[in-house]
């Protein structure tokens, strides 16, 4: 039976990688490399960069592959990504009855964790439950950019019998600062989402290319760099043409135990 190898390969910096990580590139005969277009061609050039450096099975080749462009929100967040996701389980099932062996190993390389906000895992699920093609899935761990934003901060992620949230932008414009958490990291934010909360005295720390030679990072009271950030981050993302960045919100204090 086919293998399919999910691997995280952290959030740019190809120091990242795990020793598990590089032992499972080293595993498969082939490394499917998605590409995103122009625009977004560092990305592609990345995962070729770690396969250069780290694999050494002679074997192994590289398919890269074309990632269809979400369709831009309809009234229905849910159907539009449901879509989507529907247009690449269609092309992993391709990749996965082409290019590999009925005994064959494949791999994945994704950005950062496939746990944690990556849709991979569901995808692949889509591609089993259609029954054409039959595989197992293995799946590596990789370091976040959840964990590469508290260390460019020199920070501790949580504080001191605080509970941490994870959420994403479009949740918090709209349901505001979570109540439930004293810490919350706000991840897939196009908008600036921050700007739009009502308490200028929390504290965020946000970073941009978290890991990689572009790296930028800012924080202070939100009231004083809110709107340094959106024109930093505008700033770097019509420079390169494309931006990953994540922050964390806090309000101001350390609480007790």
């Amino acid at each position: 039976m086919r293998k399919l190898l999910v691997i995280g390969i952290g959030a740019g910096n190809p120091e990242h990688m795990t020793v598990q990580a590089i032992n499972g590139l080293n595993r498969a005969d082939v490394l499917f490399i998605p590409d995103k277009g122009a625009t977004k061609n560092d990305l592609a050039q990345l995962r070729r960069q770690i396969c250069d450096r780290f694999v050494t099975n002679p074997k192994s080749r590289r398919v890269e592959f074309d990632v269809p462009v979400r369709a831009e929100p309809s009234p229905s967040y849910r159907t539009t990504v449901d879509d989507w996701h529907e247009a690449i389980a269609a092309i992993y099932e391709g990749l996965i009855r082409d290019e590999l062996a009925e005994d064959g190993c494949g791999a994945f390389l994704i950005w950062g964790d496939p746990s944690l906000y990556d849709s991979a895992l569901r995808i692949l699920e889509r591609v089993r439950q259609r029954r054409n093609v039959e595989f197992e899935l293995e799946v590596i761990p990789g370091i976040t950019a959840v964990q590469a934003l508290a260390a460019s901060h020199k920070m501790a992620l949580n504080r001191i019998g605080d509970p941490v949230l994870i959420t994403t932008g479009r949740r918090l414009t709209e349901e505001g600062m979570p109540g439930n958490a004293g810490s919350t990291v706000v991840m897939l934010d196009g908008k600036c989402a921050f700007n739009t909360l009502d308490d200028d005295n929390l504290v965020i720390h946000w970073g941009a290319y978290l890991g990689t030679p572009d790296e930028i990072v800012i924080s202070g009271r939100l009231g004083d760099v809110g709107t340094e950030i959106e024109r930093v981050r505008e700033e770097a993302r019509q420079s390169k043409g494309w931006i990953m960045d994540t922050y964390l919100l806090r309000k101001p204090g350390e609480p007790e135990e």
